[in-house]
Formats: C-alpha cells, structure tokens, sequence
C-alpha cells in the first residue's frame, strides 16, 4: 500500500512540473516570433493583434518605360528596314543602269563595226574598175556611167540612134566632105564632133583622144544636153 501510495504522489508531482515547463516553452516560443516578425531596428512592443499582409506597390511609370522602349526598337527596326530596301532599290537602280548603258555601248560598237565593212564593201567595189564590152554596146553604157556621175542626160536608145545616124558605130569614122571639113576641122568618131566642141565639152575622167568612143561620146552628149537638154532630143546633124 504505502508503495501505491509514493507512486501516485510522485506522478502528481511531476504533472504539474511539466504543465509549467510547458507553459514555460510556449511563452518563449510566442516570444521567438514575435522577435522574429520585427524588422531590424524596429520597436519591440508585442501585440496581440494579427499581422496584416503587406501591400504591394506597382509603378505606371514602369510600364511607360516599358511601352516607350519596345516603340522605340520598333521604330528602329522599320527605319533599318526602309534603309536596307532603299539600298537595294539604288543597288537595282545602278545595275540597271550599267547594263544599259554597256548595251548601249554594244549596239554603238555594232553599228560602228557595220558601218566600216559596209565602207570596206564600197571602197573594194569602187577599186575595181567595171569592165565593159569592146562594142558600140559596152561603149555606150560605160558613157551613161561616166555621164551620170557628172550629172549628164541621155538614154541608151537615144545615143545609139544618133551613133547608127552620124557613122554606122565606127569609131575611126570622118567627114571629109561637109563645111566643117572644107574650114580644116572634119566631124570626127562616133557621134562626129569636131575638134574644139570635142575639147570644150569634155569631161574629165575620159581620154583627150577623140576617136576614143567613151570620150567622144561623153563629150558630144555634154554638148547636147547644153544646146538641147539631152541628146534625146537629136534627130540630125548637130
């Protein structure tokens, strides 16, 4: 019995001594956050009163910033852009150009280049002399070449029919009969002109022979064409 009776005693005892180690470690825990809740350098007065969340403060001023900046490399973006297009439209712009004018120089270069061998042509043709026939017909038409480069009228048929007329197309032919001949200067080749018509209507590029055919031709034909605008115009003694 009394060992009983120790033993509740004994457990009463220590009850109540750990109820107030327990209060104890409470009253030191409040205390710790309460501390712990303080900011440094604040006052240290406790209260019972519950902590209030803290506000959070937000700055437009901020966000201006923000919007203002992005404006910007926008901004400096589509200038970049635009500097980089206007580039390329002046790079274009400059090939383009070159290419024409190097096309241009091309089709210069051509028509320069045709130009002279069509010159070359014409200087090669007109080196060679044009051959005629040794007839009355190669005797004609090498006159009507002669006269037209000195601008002289005249048909093949009408130097012809007054050739047949005057000495049947005998170059050597001469009248020995007519008034001329009696005053000491006889008609003389094909269209029989006498000596100083022959050297007064001469035309240059021709032999001063007057039994020559071309020459005699060409000069009785300038003879004509200024007495009778052509010798077209002939039918007779002249």
């Amino acid at each position: 019995m009394p060992k009983n009776i120790f033993s509740r005693v004994h457990s009463r005892s220590l009850t109540r001594h750990h109820k107030i180690a327990m209060a104890g470690v409470a009253t030191l825990g409040a205390a710790a956050i309460g501390f712990s809740a303080v900011p440094s350098g604040a006052s240290t007065t406790t209260t019972t009163e519950a902590a209030q969340p803290a506000a959070v403060a937000f700055s437009t001023e901020q966000i201006k910033d923000v919007k203002a900046s992005v404006t910007d490399q926008m901004a400096g973006a589509s200038v970049k852009a635009e500097q980089i297009a206007a580039k390329k439209k002046a790079e274009a712009a400059a090939a383009a150009k070159k290419k024409a004018a190097a096309q241009a120089a091309k089709k210069k270069a051509e028509a320069e280049r045709k130009a002279k061998e069509a010159a070359s042509r014409a200087a090669k043709r007109a080196a060679v002399k044009k051959s005629y026939p040794n007839n009355l017909d190669g005797w004609i038409r090498e006159s009507l070449d002669v006269m037209k480069k000195h601008g002289i009228p005249g048909s093949y048929e009408g130097i012809k029919r007054n050739i047949i007329r005057e000495s049947s197309g005998n170059p050597r032919a001469i009248n020995n009969w007519d008034i001329n001949a009696i005053n000491g200067i006889p008609s003389k080749g094909l269209l029989q002109v006498i000596p100083p018509t022959f050297k007064h209507w001469h035309v240059p590029g021709t032999s001063w022979d007057i039994y020559d055919p071309v020459a005699n031709i060409t000069a009785a034909c300038n003879y004509a064409a200024d007495k009778y605008g052509s010798m077209d115009n002939v039918d007779s003694a002249y």
